[in-house]
């Protein structure tokens, strides 16, 4: 039998299995894949580009959608199936599982599919491949278990602090130390889905204009801040009009806060000292005409940064660098402003990038915190006398926030702190995500 023909008939152990691209198996066979990848540690965009390479075009919206419901849903899911299946799985047999499950608890009215249709095409994502047909059958009751005895599992595995809130145990923990009076909130925040707003580029645009032209397009929007709008409903970003032409951005209302913040002006000489994507970098640059300086010690993300520039139309000098080692990086000459958007947990920013909270380990934080501190300090011997220094992170932990702006009173006695949002906390259809802000002028 040709390798193609037997490959179609028995499905590849090494492959994908020739299901109808347009079919839910096919997607939750790629979704399950991108799962397994981030519960081995790789971030799910990573994870989906990996996982729909050489899918058909068209295919990662679908995979995606079924892949950032399974990261939501992973402690419930997970505690689900534990009580489902008591032998261990294989990987993809149980990933599929688990996107499967993660549909399946869908309230009714929110249900983007029929229960038959999800089970249906979960046992058929599990029978497609050779290496996994021989679990069809235990696909099929597991689902069909879950069904009868829903409302009861959900309730039993709701007393599981996992699975009620869907974090690992030690970020609940810490939320709830964090934020004692608010915790619930928090997380309940963080498990929902952001929305999608929009920078103005005021330069070239007002608010209202844009407005104006997104009406026109068909998409509601409202303002939720000096240069954002937030839509109603979030679409791809090739259909907002002007985006093409720099007109907008696509940007949190919270992280809009952080160039406004620097107040800089024109011929004022500016770091961005950890700028990829370069979001940040590109609002600077529109607001005043300035010498900018774009560092990112990342190499993989600097192409984001020029990509950003070149759609805004706008030029800033970038460079691939430590920002807590100046010596390689820097001409001697000092800053006016700086922009250190440290590296951080990331706990502010959830909602969008749900897997963080399955990547993150406890014991990262010690080890950020010392990261931070080691830029911090870095940084601000190459600001001028009278310049300001801004720290932010996008994280709702204190030991990154507030104690890290403590520390570095105690540590600069030449810092004065200005004026400064502090931490600015998610809640359920807010505005805008976790951040902290802290601002910094050198005597």
């Amino acid at each position: 039998m040709p390798a193609v023909l037997r490959a179609f008939v028995f499905g590849n152990p090494m492959s994908q299995p020739a299901l109808p691209p347009e079919s839910l198996a096919f997607a939750l066979q790629r979704a399950a894949q991108a799962l397994e990848a981030v519960q081995n540690g790789t971030a799910l965009p990573a994870a989906l580009t990996q996982a729909t390479q050489s899918a058909p075009a068209g295919i990662r919206p679908a995979a995606q959608d079924l892949a950032y419901r399974a990261v939501r849903r992973l402690g419930s899911s997970r505690a689900l199936l534990a009580i489902l299946v008591k032998p261990a799985l294989q990987a993809r047999v149980r990933d599929i599982l688990l996107c499967a499950l993660a549909l399946l608890q869908d309230p009714p009215e929110n249900a983007a599919y029929t229960d038959f249709t999800v089970v249906d095409q979960a046992v058929e994502a599990v029978g497609a491949q050779r290496r996994t047909a021989a679990a069809k059958g235990l696909a099929n009751a597991v689902l069909r278990r879950f069904l009868r005895e829903r409302d009861a599992l959900l309730a039993e595995v709701a007393q599981q602090p996992e699975a009620r809130w869907n974090y690992p145990a030690w970020w609940i923990d810490a939320v709830r130390t964090a934020w004692p009076e608010s915790w619930e909130t928090l997380l309940e925040a963080g498990d929902t889905r952001g929305p999608l707003t929009l920078r103005v580029n005021t330069r070239r645009l007002a608010v209202d204009g844009m407005l104006k032209l997104l009406t026109e397009a068909g998409m509601a929007a409202e303002v939720v801040g000096p240069a954002a709008l937030r839509l109603a409903a979030a679409v791809s970003v090739e259909r907002l009009p002007g985006f093409a032409e720099g007109l907008v951005s696509v940007q949190d209302a919270g992280a809009q806060l952080a160039a406004p913040l620097l107040g800089v002006t024109d011929g004022m000489r500016v770091l961005d000292a950890c700028a990829a994507p370069g979001g940040k970098t590109g609002h600077l640059l529109e607001l005043a005409d300035i010498d900018l300086l774009a560092l990112e010690s990342d190499r993989t993300r600097v192409p984001r940064i020029h990509e950003n520039l070149e759609r805004l139309g706008l030029t800033a000098k970038v460079k691939i660098g430590d920002a807590g080692n100046p010596d390689k990086w820097w001409d001697g000459e000092p800053f006016d402003r700086i922009l250190a958007d440290v590296p951080c947990s990331a706990a502010g920013i959830v909602r969008r990038h749900p897997d963080i909270r399955w990547l993150r380990r406890a014991q990262d934080i010690p080890a950020l915190v010392g990261e931070q501190q080691r830029i911090l300090a870095a940084l601000w011997r190459t600001l001028a006398p009278g310049g300001e220094l801004l720290y932010a992170t996008c994280s709702i932990f204190p030991a990154e926030n507030e104690a890290q702006a403590q520390w570095f009173e105690r540590a600069c006695p030449d810092a004065v702190r200005l004026e400064a949002p502090g931490q600015l906390l998610m809640t359920p259809g807010g505005a805008h995500d976790g951040f902290f802000y802290a601002r910094f002028q050198k005597r």
